[in-house]
């Protein structure tokens, strides 16, 4: 079995693999590997630290229990994106909170949270925000994506924030590919929308 040093130089793929037959150093290297990013898509999904990292500990949880059912075939973290996204929309409808309030949405209050949860715009040309000052409109921005549909919310920060294609925001989300398009198309409207006033 190799030592957690040397787990650390494996690919993904042979560590999943090394979890599914037991290995429990190997499951802990997938932790270590996407516990940031997991924590930060359901973060950017509930707006609440506390809750997300209960959300995210259930998704590793989840991971962890049906990790013999993981096929090779697709990237891990997709797969383990898709059980996280899950998690969260699952704590959204249980609570029916399918917006939060522009005015009431809770902030980044610490270094770390601020990181956590800064947008970075992936792509210049595709992006019809390309031209908002990120810095200066960050908050303004994360309000404006904590008021869109989870669903919306869901397709907008992987593809902006992960940088994920739309193939793979459609693995991920286990969605038809058309579905994933539209929901980012409509997502990009409404934050123009929300994100107008700001603008002027």
């Amino acid at each position: 079995m190799p030592i957690l040093d040397e787990l650390g130089t494996l690919p993904d793929a042979d560590v999943v693999r090394l979890a599914q037959q037991g290995r429990e150093l190997a499951f802990r290297e997938l932790v270590r590997r996407y516990e940031r990013p997991v924590f930060s898509l359901v973060y950017r999904m509930v707006r609440d630290r506390e809750t997300a990292e209960d959300l995210a500990q259930d998704s590793f949880i989840k991971v962890l229990n049906h990790i013999d059912r993981y096929s090779p075939e697709f990237k891990f973290s997709s797969w383990l994106f898709k059980i996280a996204n899950n998690v969260a929309i699952d704590h959204l409808r249980r609570r029916r909170v399918e917006t939060i309030s522009m005015d009431g949405s809770p902030h980044a209050a610490t270094a770390s949270e601020v990181e956590a949860t800064s947008l970075e715009l992936q792509s210049e040309q595709e992006s019809a925000l390309d031209e908002i000052e990120a810095k200066e409109l960050g908050s303004a921005i994360e309000r404006a994506i904590a008021s869109l549909r989870p669903e919306y919310r869901a397709c907008i920060m992987l593809r902006h924030v992960e940088g994920r294609s739309y193939e793979e925001i459609a693995t991920t989300l286990d969605l038809p590919l058309g579905t994933v398009k539209t929901y980012i198309h409509r997502a990009r409207h409404e934050l123009r929308r929300a994100l107008e006033p700001t603008r002027e």
